[in-house]
C-alpha cells in the first residue's frame, strides 16, 4: 500500500472515530437532558401532589367579572388575635361591599360566641357598610350554631336565614373563673397577694370572694348584656316577638327561633345566592391563612396523625 493510500486510511480512521465519538456525546447529552426533563416533571408532580394535600389549590376565589354573591365566612369563637377577630372579618366585609359586581353579601356563621368588643366591632362596621352601600344587601346564614356574639353580629344583617336544627341564642353575658383557697389551704400554701389600690386583685381565684367586688362584677354584666339586648332590639326591630326567655341566654332550634323573630326563614347559602340575591355565582372573600399558619396547623395534624399510627402499630407488635 502506497504512503498516500495509508494517509487516506489513517485520515478516515480518525474522522470514523471522531464522529463515533461525538456521536456518543451528543446521545449522552440528550440522555441527561430527558433524564432532567423527567426529574422535573416528577418534582412537578410532587409539588402539585403536595400543595393539594396542603389546601393550598382550593378553586374559591376572589374576583369576578359578572354579578355575584359575596361570601364571608365566620366559623369558631370569636376572638381579637384569630381568623375570626374584627380585623379579618371586616376587611373581607370591605372587599364585598367595594366589588362592583356584588350583588349581595352573605356573611355564613357557624359560632358559639366570643369577645363582645370583637363582636361588637364586626357589627358596627355591617351597619357602616349597609349604609354606604345602600343597594346591597347582607343576609346572615347560618349553619349549626350561632349563639352569644355569633347572634351579637347575625342581627346587624338585614334578614337572617337557619337551618330548622340550627342553634340560635344565648342573648346574654358571661364571666367565668374558679377558687382555689380551700385547696391552697389543704396544701398547707399560704396566699400573699400585695397592691397597691384596694381592688387590684379583682376577683384573685386564690383568695377568699368579696361580695363588693362580686356585686361589681354582676354590674359590668348587666351593662353589657344590656348594650347587647339594645343591638338585637334595634337590628331585628318589629320582627321580634319579645318575651322574659329571649334575653336569658337560652338557645333554641332555628325553626323555634323563627316563631320567636330572632330568624326570619329557612335557608342556605346556595338556596340564598340562587333565590334571594339571585347572583348564583359565589365568591369567597374571606380573609385566609398565611401560607406558614395553614402548613404549620396542616403538616401538625398529618404529623400526628403519623405518629399516632406509629404508636397504635407498636402496640399491635407489642402484644
Amino acid at each position: 500500500m502506497s504512503d498516500t493510500e495509508n494517509i487516506n486510511k489513517d485520515k478516515w480512521e480518525r474522522e470514523t472515530l471522531k464522529n463515533l465519538v461525538f456521536s456518543s456525546l451528543k446521545e449522552q447529552r440528550k440522555a441527561r437532558n430527558w433524564s432532567v426533563f423527567f426529574r422535573l416533571l416528577t418534582f412537578s408532580y410532587l409539588f402539585v401532589l403536595l400543595f393539594w394535600g396542603l389546601g393550598w389549590l382550593d378553586t374559591e376565589s376572589v374576583g369576578g367579572s359578572g354579578k355575584h354573591t359575596a361570601l364571608i365566612d365566620l366559623r369558631g369563637e370569636i376572638t381579637a388575635d384569630g381568623l375570626n377577630s374584627s380585623v379579618n372579618i371586616n376587611t373581607g366585609l370591605r372587599k364585598a361591599f367595594e366589588d362592583k359586581n356584588t350583588a349581595g353579601v352573605i356573611l355564613r356563621i357557624n359560632s358559639p360566641g366570643g369577645s363582645p368588643v370583637q363582636a361588637g366591632s364586626i357589627s358596627d362596621e355591617i351597619y357602616r357598610l349597609r349604609a354606604q352601600h345602600p343597594n346591597i344587601p347582607l343576609y346572615a346564614v347560618v349553619e349549626d350554631i350561632c349563639a352569644s356574639g355569633g347572634y351579637y353580629i347575625a342581627a346587624a344583617a338585614d334578614k337572617i336565614f337557619v337551618n330548622k336544627a340550627s342553634i340560635i341564642g344565648s342573648i346574654g353575658v358571661r364571666m367565668d373563673s374558679f377558687g382555689f383557697t380551700g385547696m391552697l389551704e389543704k396544701l398547707g400554701v399560704e396566699r400573699r397577694l400585695l397592691t397597691a389600690g384596694e381592688n387590684k386583685g379583682f376577683l384573685d381565684p386564690f383568695s377568699p370572694a368579696d361580695p363588693e367586688q362580686e356585686a361589681h362584677a354582676r354590674k359590668m354584666l348587666a351593662e353589657i348584656h344590656q348594650q347587647f339586648i339594645q343591638v338585637v332590639q334595634e337590628g331585628r326591630g318589629e320582627r321580634l316577638h319579645e318575651s322574659s326567655d329571649i334575653f336569658s341566654g337560652m338557645v333554641w332550634t332555628g325553626a323555634k327561633s323563627i316563631e320567636l323573630g330572632l330568624a326570619d326563614a329557612f335557608g342556605g347559602a346556595d338556596y340564598v345566592a340562587r333565590e334571594v340575591i339571585q347572583a348564583e355565582d359565589i365568591i369567597d372573600y374571606t380573609t385566609q391563612e398565611g401560607i406558614a399558619e395553614r402548613f404549620a396547623k396542616r403538616f401538625g395534624r398529618v404529623a400526628t396523625d403519623l405518629l399516632f399510627d406509629v404508636d397504635s402499630k407498636f402496640a399491635r407488635l407489642v402484644h
